[in-house]
């Protein structure tokens, strides 16, 4: 049976990692699925590392990406420490999903017959201390009645239920489009090759998600969720590419003031 207290030993990383902490700007950058380590109290969750390394054990490209915006708008960034196949950070913890006994057809052996003690390890080691942290970082950015826009940084595969996606970005909104939308018609007018998903494939009025719908969406703070295609940026080089493509994009669509205010 797992011990809360040592799910984490002093071999492993820290379960929150933060770039640019300080950073100056009126944005904050998230990155829910940015590693694929496991601790080692796990022993890989069973698994194979190669398993690990597909997108089943993190957002592929997603965190590169997410530093590179960081950098170029001053902006603090967050990232996950640990696999989504250990606890998935960006998921109710309630939810079925947030520790999967299978994903994608493959059995999790590590995370089959979970106990109560085994999920609260994760919760408290792994979970909270991301989402504690980053409502440090809102609460931080929401002082003296300003209004962030957060951007959340995330991958997606090039085929699913053996469909090819066509799209090599996707922007996903909810009620409020303000940045999905302007970001959109950027891109588009920047990037004639590129198609881009305006909610696709994936759509933010499906109510799975959890880190833009608890820390943005109840304060209206404006906001936006990037799945790049993990084909295009599963290297350095794509990785690069992308991440100046939508820093380019964003560069227009954060001067816009009007965006600062809470929907």
């Amino acid at each position: 049976m797992q011990n809360t207290k040592n799910l984490l030993t002093d071999q492993d990383g820290a379960a929150v990692h933060l770039v640019n902490e300080k950073g100056a700007a009126s944005l904050i950058i998230t990155c829910d699925h940015a590693s694929n380590d496991v601790p080692k109290s796990l022993d890989n969750l069973g698994l194979d590392q190669s398993i690990l390394n597909q997108h089943m054990g993190y957002d592929i490209g997603a965190a590169p990406i997410a530093k590179i915006l960081s950098e170029a708008f001053d902006a603090p960034a967050i990232f996950s420490g640990y696999s989504r196949l250990v606890i998935d950070i960006n998921r109710p913890v309630d939810d079925f999903t947030s520790i999967r006994a299978i994903s994608d057809g493959v059995i999790i052996p590590k995370n089959r017959r979970v106990t109560c003690e085994d999920k609260t390890a994760r919760h408290e080691e792994l979970y909270w201390p991301y989402h504690d942290r980053l409502s440090e970082i809102v609460e931080a950015k929401t002082a003296n009645d300003q209004m962030p826009i957060m951007i959340s940084v995330h991958s997606c595969t090039d085929e699913m239920h053996g469909q090819k996606r066509p799209w090599h970005i996707g922007v996903l909104t909810n009620h409020d489009r303000r940045v999905g939308e302007a970001l959109i018609a950027v891109l588009e007018e920047q990037n004639p090759d590129l198609m881009i998903g305006d909610n696709k494939p994936y759509s933010g009025w499906d109510p799975y998600g959890y880190t833009v719908e608890n820390h943005a969406v109840p304060r209206g703070m404006p906001n936006v969720l990037l799945e790049v295609r993990q084909d295009l940026i599963a290297d350095e080089v794509g990785q690069t590419k992308y991440a100046e493509i939508l820093r380019k994009a964003f560069a227009v669509v954060l001067e816009d003031k009007d965006l600062y205010t809470a929907f």
